[in-house]
């Protein structure tokens, strides 16, 4: 009976250990989800990987894979070995370019003049022994007419026209006040000017009301003593 049981420990001990084995050495790809892209242009399938193998150009390979959205089987068209094998057939012949660089973890394609029948998924799979557990990473390609506004877009251009419209307001209205407050400085120093001719005139005409009623008193004064002494007129 103990024999049974340790045999049946040895044995569980045994798949814990390979199970733990085969999960440090799996290899880890990574790629973006979604990906969208206007017919004709060219798009990077960016594709990287983590591995606990030491890396080189002769233990990695790389191998791309397309579904389309339609009916249709899997089929593999890009392969890397030390060097790319490009398609020699099918609609991805000339459209496809090696963009990666396995010595820096990057084991990323680009497609060249974008089709609408480039629309599926692609999934990207690494492998460096002893290093070749894992899973393969997969990215949903969409090919559109033209670029599609997304919900976040739209609202930042909408708030950036905002932003802008106000600051131009704004500007409109220091300009007017501007000019508003230099015509009304203008206009003050005018009255001031005015007012002040104004001043001197009235202030002038007391000055010379003096020497005018001194004048009249003296002629006055002649005209008496005149009537006083007429005879002294004839004598002369």
């Amino acid at each position: 009976m103990f024999r049974i049981w340790k045999r049946f420990l040895i044995s569980v001990v045994g798949v814990l250990l390979s199970s733990g084995l085969n999960h440090v050495l799996a290899i880890e790809v990574s790629t973006p989800k979604d990906l969208t892209t206007v017919n004709g242009t060219d798009v990077r399938l960016k594709c990287t990987f983590k591995s606990t193998h030491p890396v080189s150009e002769k233990s990695v390979s790389v191998s791309w894979s397309f579904k389309p959205l339609g009916p249709g089987k899997e089929e593999q068209f890009f392969y890397y070995h030390e060097e790319p094998f490009s398609p020699e057939q099918g609609h991805f012949k000339g459209h496809v370019m090696w963009s990666g660089n396995v010595l820096k973890n990057d084991a990323s394609i680009t497609l060249r003049d974008v089709q609408f029948s480039f629309n599926g998924t692609y999934t990207c799979q690494v492998r460096n022994p002893p290093d070749v557990h894992g899973f393969a990473s997969e990215i949903r390609l969409e090919v559109v007419q033209s670029v599609k506004l997304s919900e976040i877009g739209i609202l930042a251009a909408a708030v950036g026209g905002s932003i802008v419209l106000v600051l131009l307001i704004l500007t409109v209205v220091f300009i007017v006040r501007y000019f508003r407050n230099r015509h009304g400085d203008a206009a003050i120093e005018l009255q001031d000017s005015k007012r002040g001719s104004v001043c001197f005139l009235e202030e002038f005409v007391p000055i010379n009301q003096p020497e005018k009623a001194l004048e009249k008193d003296k002629l006055q004064l002649q005209d008496d003593l005149e009537k006083k002494h007429p005879e002294d007129e004839i004598d002369a």
